[in-house]
């Protein structure tokens, strides 16, 4: 397995930082996060991240970004974007940039479930996909789509019914260990089988489930929250090890949007776990 960084999880650096600071640690390869994002007075992991790319101006931006990832010795696990699949011109843009990077996958993201009727969602993505993959070979690259809570692919099972029958050289889906603590958790190793060939990327974060309120009758009121790799609920061990029986060797990116302690810290100590693990 070779070990990546998605830098919505180090909103604190900007990109020269973050290729100088993952390199130093040893990881293998960086995730861009690229998306429009709105501004803060202090940097955070949605608004106001040093380490995310524009989608505005982003192709005179490419060479930049190519240069700072490879000039220090790092491979692209991929591109996070945020285009919706029904955004076509973004995902046009996206893959385009993701071609000429040569940085080989590129997520686009799924409709919210409050947008509208699951079936009447579910049929209109399975048509942007089938246009979004046809673009993708054209471009050589594939799209990724992650198991999000909240989407109308929470879950391994719903994943495959949305991209069952096409290519998986240019649709693959994105496991993510944390969100499935949220919502969408299936027993790994069948999860694994029932992706096959899809299965083609993994996202590594935790989470924790506290609860936060008790009523009078003494109903209690749950929430989850981000948790650092070892603490939350997620046996993270026991998943690479799934991972690894099952026979997958492909990128594991790290996304903790914990902040117990600071973020070269973090990042540090989320290597040397994962690779204790292995």
């Amino acid at each position: 397995m070779r070990f990546s960084v998605f830098t919505a999880s180090t909103p604190d650096w900007a990109p020269d930082e973050v290729v100088r600071h993952l390199a130093a640690q040893g990881w293998d390869g960086v995730e861009w996060r690229v998306v429009d994002q709105d501004d803060a007075d202090q940097p955070g992991f949605w608004k106001g991240n040093r380490a995310t790319w524009p989608l505005t101006g982003l192709e005179a931006a490419l060479p930049e970004i190519a240069a700072l990832t490879r000039g220090a010795g790092l491979e692209f696990s991929g591109v996070g974007g945020y285009a919706r699949s029904f955004e076509h011109d973004d995902v046009a843009r996206l893959l385009a940039a993701t071609a000429i990077l040569g940085a080989g996958r590129v997520r686009v993201t799924m409709p919210l479930l409050s947008t509208g009727r699951y079936p009447d969602l579910f049929d209109a993505t399975r048509k942007d996909l089938e246009w979004a993959t046809g673009l993708a070979e054209r471009h050589g690259v594939t799209i990724l789509i992650e198991l999000h809570h909240e989407t109308i692919v929470s879950s391994a099972s719903a994943a495959m019914r949305l991209v069952d029958g096409l290519d998986p050289r240019h649709v693959g889906v994105i496991h993510d260990l944390g969100n499935l603590v949220i919502e969408g958790h299936e027993d790994h190793r069948a999860a694994f089988e029932l992706l096959g060939p899809y299965l083609q990327h993994v996202h590594v974060k935790n989470v924790a489930w506290r609860p936060v309120d008790t009523a009078a009758d003494g109903t209690v009121t749950w929430a989850h929250d981000w948790a650092p790799l070892r603490t939350g609920q997620a046996h993270v061990g026991r998943y690479l090890a799934a991972l690894t029986a099952h026979g997958y060797d492909g990128w594991v990116t790290v996304e903790d949007f914990s902040t117990a302690v600071p973020l070269e810290q973090r990042t540090a100590d989320n290597l040397e776990y994962l690779r204790s693990l292995l």
